[in-house]
């Protein structure tokens, strides 16, 4: 099985999954039945991170195991307000972005992640998740790959 993109903190440990999908409009329940299935496949590694990204949400588990069991995302996140830089510079209508355009999207919003040097500590509680979960702790200073078999 193939991961859209791997990050890998900086002694080079797997840290973040995350599968990129342009469906909109889908719960935390099909999030969730969508991680069993790759589990019960077994194609994911233990890490500490899994995220399935989306147009409009975000749904991430932290620390969830790998048993192919039906588990709900630790977080659901409001995808729009993090994606809408991005894609506004790519002058691309969300609606019309290909399925490599949104994945180079989320890489990009990823990557910036990775790039910080200093706690976000963000006033608006939309981005706050992403130090209270450990994330932007766990991937700072890592690396990103495309499209890894796992």
């Amino acid at each position: 099985m193939k991961a859209d993109l791997v990050v890998y903190d900086r002694n080079g440990q797997i840290v973040l999954i995350t599968e990129v999908k342009r469906k909109k409009g889908v719960s935390a329940e099909w999030a969730a039945k969508w991680r069993r299935n790759m589990l019960s496949h077994g194609s994911l590694p233990d890490t500490k991170f899994f995220m399935i990204a989306l147009p409009d949400r975000f749904y991430l588990w932290k620390d969830a195991g790998t048993v192919p069991e039906t588990t709900a995302p630790t977080y659901e996140i409001d995808a729009e307000p993090l994606l809408k830089p991005y894609l506004n510079e790519s002058r691309i209508l969300p609606e019309d972005i290909s399925p490599q355009g949104f994945e180079l999207v989320v890489a990009a919003w990823l990557n910036s992640i990775l790039q910080f040097r200093e706690p976000l500590n963000h006033k608006d509680d939309t981005l706050n998740w992403i130090d209270r979960t450990g994330l932007s702790k766990t991937v700072n200073g890592g690396t990103m790959k495309h499209e890894v078999t796992l």
